[in-house]
């Protein structure tokens, strides 16, 4: 078992080549205390992004230009094993669904994604890569709490 100290907030990268997607994300996820937000437009600046800094946690569009959401997490996994990726898309098939599972994402989330399930997946993935009990632990006055309604 893998014990990690967190001794600064996980860095999750966003990856969607729809930068008023991205500013969605961004606007839910920023509140979160125990995440440090970038941002990349593309598969391949997203690649780029993880070869030059140490990220925890990828969010991926799976359909963008050159290289899929697929392909990315393909070479991300090749890059780091550990780390977690989402796939996020409007067609969540069954045939998605498997090859998601067979290049090891950790989950694909259908858009509209509703908040709550975007920051429990996040949670999760968190607390399976890197065994902590809550990303949010050891923030008392900013534990996670959960977000009803509004979709991203």
């Amino acid at each position: 078992m893998m014990v990690v100290r967190i001794d600064r907030p996980f860095r999750l990268l966003i990856t969607d080549d729809s930068n008023s997607f991205r500013a969605t994300l961004r606007e839910v996820l920023e509140e979160r205390p125990y995440l440090e937000l970038l941002e990349a437009e593309s598969g391949e600046q997203a690649v780029e992004v993880v070869r030059e800094v140490r990220i925890d946690i990828v969010l991926l569009d799976m359909h963008m230009h050159i290289m899929t959401g697929l392909d990315t997490l393909k070479v991300m996994k090749q890059l780091d094993a550990i780390r977690p990726c989402i796939l996020i898309t409007s067609d969540a098939t069954e045939e998605l669904k498997r090859d998601a599972r067979e290049a090891h994402a950790f989950s694909v989330l259908r858009k509209p994604v509703p908040r709550r399930d975007l920051v429990t997946t996040i949670s999760d993935a968190l607390i399976s890569a890197y065994d902590v009990s809550d990303p949010a632990s050891g923030l008392p006055e900013n534990r996670m709490r959960p977000d009803h309604g509004s979709l991203c």
